[in-house]
């Protein structure tokens, strides 16, 4: 045991001071109580107030579309691919004049109107795809490519298979899409040629010369691009449509192929 340098009171576990180095009681540990010697050069330790923080707000984790990602250019690949589709669709669908002294003002104008329905069905997909955080990228169908040119020649330009290619998406971060996005997604370009087809309706009603016939044919091939990517199979918007809302389905397919069947 030892004894308080203070009180004198013998104790089994006694407390050292660290300043001094003598041994004291519980009651003269600190040395404000045993008056330590070395008090004086005790050098006070500067005192840390608490400062209060802004409380923080926690939001739900969100994957924000970034500015470089909204402006990402078209690859060179998906441009050449593109300008095929639109070449072949548009011999395609003016075919019928192939032996005809007119071919080549027709083929002209099927390339002014399908090169405006071709690029608001593609952009609009894409545009689309991007605002719900996803890529999008036009991609040729060979074989839908074979098979135009094929049903163009057999039926004279009557019956064409206006799916050269497609828009993929892929979802970004690796989430996937829903069937939800998926058919909007899909909606979307078939609508852009409705919309383009009804102000080419509007325009026919200069029946004479060359923007009446301009309109005619705008007004039939975006139609025609409509119904026929509406159909619900294959590698065609209206699979994922009708997947998603058979009753939206429905009524756009219904309302292109009465569009379609228009007497002119």
């Amino acid at each position: 045991m030892v004894k308080c340098e203070v009180c004198g009171v013998e104790v089994y576990l006694p407390f050292k001071c660290i300043y001094c180095g003598k041994y004291y009681c519980v009651n003269h540990r600190l040395p404000e109580a045993h008056s330590c010697d070395k008090l004086g050069l005790i050098k006070t330790e500067k005192t840390w107030f608490y400062k209060p923080q802004k409380e923080a707000v926690h939001k739900p984790l969100r994957f924000p579309i970034s500015t470089i990602y909204l402006t990402r250019k078209i690859k060179k690949s998906e441009f050449n691919q593109l300008v095929i589709a639109w070449l072949v669709l548009s011999f395609c669908f003016s075919i019928e004049a192939l032996f005809k002294s007119n071919f080549l003002t027709k083929f002209l104008i099927s390339l002014v109107t399908l090169g405006l329905g071709f690029i608001a069905h593609e952009i609009t997909h894409r545009n689309v795809a991007r605002f719900y955080g996803c890529f999008a990228e036009f991609k040729l169908w060979p074989l839908g490519l074979i098979m135009a040119l094929i049903f163009a020649l057999i039926s004279g330009g009557k019956i064409i298979f206006a799916a050269p290619g497609a828009v993929y998406i892929t979802p970004r971060f690796f989430i996937p899409v829903s069937k939800d996005k998926y058919g909007k997604i899909a909606l979307s370009g078939p609508l852009a040629n409705i919309v383009l087809a009804l102000i080419f309706l509007s325009l026919t009603i200069f029946n004479e010369g060359l923007l009446g016939s301009v309109s005619l044919i705008g007004f039939r091939i975006n139609i025609w691009i409509a119904a026929f990517n509406l159909l619900p199979f294959g590698p065609m918007d209206g699979k994922k449509v009708f997947e998603w809302n058979v009753i939206v389905w429905g009524l756009t397919t219904a309302l292109a192929w009465f569009l379609l069947f228009l007497p002119f």
